[in-house]
């Protein structure tokens, strides 16, 4: 069966267990929208749930924009910021070594474009998986998509998620904060390493 999915900043797991399942066609032609998954994720820092936002170069006029035309500020020191708190969050889980040479670079590119920068994001975490992803992107926007899609763009959403219910996992902070449900893939991969894809799998199908 297909999906309909967004390309976000390092996806959230509920993303990725919809892309571990599912034939993805990622939806590249909607109006972009403030405060969703386009542009933000979350990791599990010392503190807690801790979010990692990329700041977005205003447009001129009021009008809508296209999600494809969205520009990144780089006008702040946001890589640098994100890389630091990647590190400090995941620097003694069990993988961060293992790949940290191969995420590290990824902030030390200049993106001008967010979703070329989240398609890199996601096919950065399959390479890491060892998992093959078909990069299908849709031509137009489509407010019902055909019936033999299953429209999961919803999952973008940030603030109206609902409760996924996904196994627990080992996490970093987890004796002092508990278990915190559908991170950014980063942290599931930095404390499952190569069993993330068998836990991708293994999840109910959203």
């Amino acid at each position: 069966m297909k999906a309909l999915l967004h390309p976000t900043y390092f996806p959230s797991i509920s993303h990725f267990v919809t892309i571990a399942n599912k034939e993805i066609i990622f939806e590249v032609e909607d109006n972009y929208q403030k405060q969703t998954y386009r542009n933000r994720t979350f990791i599990y820092s010392p503190n807690g749930k801790q979010l990692l936002s990329i700041p977005i170069k205003h447009a001129k006029g009021t009008g809508r924009r296209k999600y494809k035309d969205v520009q990144i500020d780089n006008g702040f020191s946001w890589k640098k910021q994100h890389w630091k708190s990647i590190e400090t969050a995941y620097r003694t889980s069990p993988y961060f070594e293992f790949y940290e040479d191969e995420i590290a670079p990824i902030f030390q590119k200049k993106h001008r474009f967010l979703m070329d920068l989240n398609f890199e994001t996601i096919e950065l975490i399959s390479e890491c998986l060892q998992f093959e992803i078909e990069i299908q992107k849709t031509d137009t926007f489509q407010i019902n998509p055909e019936n033999n899609i299953i429209d999961f763009r919803s999952l973008v959403e940030s603030k109206k998620e609902p409760i996924f219910n996904f196994d627990n996992y080992i996490q970093v902070f987890g004796d002092k904060h508990g278990f915190i449900e559908n991170l950014s893939i980063i942290d599931l991969l930095f404390n499952e390493g190569p069993n993330a894809i068998s836990y991708l799998e293994s999840q109910p199908s959203l």
